[in-house]
């Protein structure tokens, strides 16, 4: 799914040429039988589940460099501690909350770190754009997770001219800069475009509007940026193109259907757990000593 999904590092992006209701990598129907949606559903608590495994094990990980440093502060290099970081962008109801809900929700909630971000506080905007950003960086060990994130200063802050064109413009190469720095010091970095059509915003905003239980999560100015949805368009096209590098590749996920952006989100996680190549740590004791100790002297298990 990483190669399937992947943008193509410093190629153009045309977001038009991928269909939003499109399946990509989804085995056929002599796999998943003529119930996908079911299918795939059953699949994403499967996969949860080795999600949740790895994380304990990345969690491990972290304890033991800690203990081997004496409870020191962590150096420099990705020996400092590994994390995983997903970055989730889309437009507004693109999915973000439900896939962290339904992907990230398998794992334990102790070794996750989720942040979102909103328009900045007047204390963030005393800061460069980044700041906010590397104070919600997942600790070592963690899995964390960005609804919304530094690519908001390169979308809204252009389409709506919250700052001059030098300024966004410039934004780019910092964020490459500053991402490859996180990539160095061990975080694997997992960016995600949910990528929604017109039609299923539209459908899914009336949703908010008909249903009084979801009127919490319904906000007017949706109207206003949907009303320059290709403005928003080519922003992201513009940032996938030229923020996906070798080091931090972007992704662009189908997301018309809930069923199967879950689905291939868990395997864009999954299929990065496994580059890590995570194991248990050994014991820093002896196990059979200890063992000695626990049960005493002439009892055995």
């Amino acid at each position: 799914m990483r190669e399937l999904l992947r943008v193509t590092p410093g190629a153009p992006v045309d977001l038009g040429a991928v269909d939003p209701r499109s399946t990509p990598g989804l085995p056929g129907p002599e796999v998943t039988g003529l119930r996908r949606k079911e299918w795939a559903r059953r699949q994403v608590g499967l996969v949860g589940a080795g999600l949740g495994r790895q994380q304990e094990m990345l969690f491990a990980d972290a304890k033991a460099r800690e203990a081997a440093r004496g409870g020191g502060a962590a150096g420099p290099g990705a020996a400092a501690g590994r994390r995983v970081l997903l970055v989730l962008q889309a437009m507004d109801c693109g999915g973000k909350d439900g896939t962290i809900k339904r992907v990230a929700g398998a794992m334990n909630p102790l070794g996750l770190h989720v942040r979102s971000f909103g328009p900045p506080t007047p204390e963030e905007l005393r800061h460069d754009f980044l700041w906010r950003i590397r104070r919600a960086l997942p600790p070592p060990g963690q899995v964390g997770v960005f609804n919304r994130s530094h690519y908001e200063d390169v979308l809204v802050a252009r389409v709506e001219s919250l700052v001059p064109e030098s300024i966004w413009q410039a934004r780019y190469d910092e964020i490459n800069a500053f991402e490859r720095e996180q990539v160095d010091a061990g975080v694997a970095l997992v960016k995600v475009m949910l990528h929604i059509s017109y039609a299923e915003q539209g459908r899914r905003l009336l949703e908010r509007l008909d249903e009084p239980r979801k009127h919490w999560k319904y906000d007017p100015s949706d109207i206003e940026a949907r009303a320059r949805w290709d403005d928003y368009q080519a922003a992201y096209a513009e940032a996938l193109g030229r923020c996906g590098t070798d080091a931090a590749p972007w992704y662009v996920v189908p997301a018309d259907r809930k069923w199967y952006r879950d689905w291939a989100v868990a395997h864009l996680l999954r299929e990065t757990f496994d580059t890590l190549d995570l194991g248990y740590p050994p014991a820093g004791f002896d196990v059979r000593r200890e063992r000695e100790r626990l049960l005493g002297p002439g009892r055995t298990a």
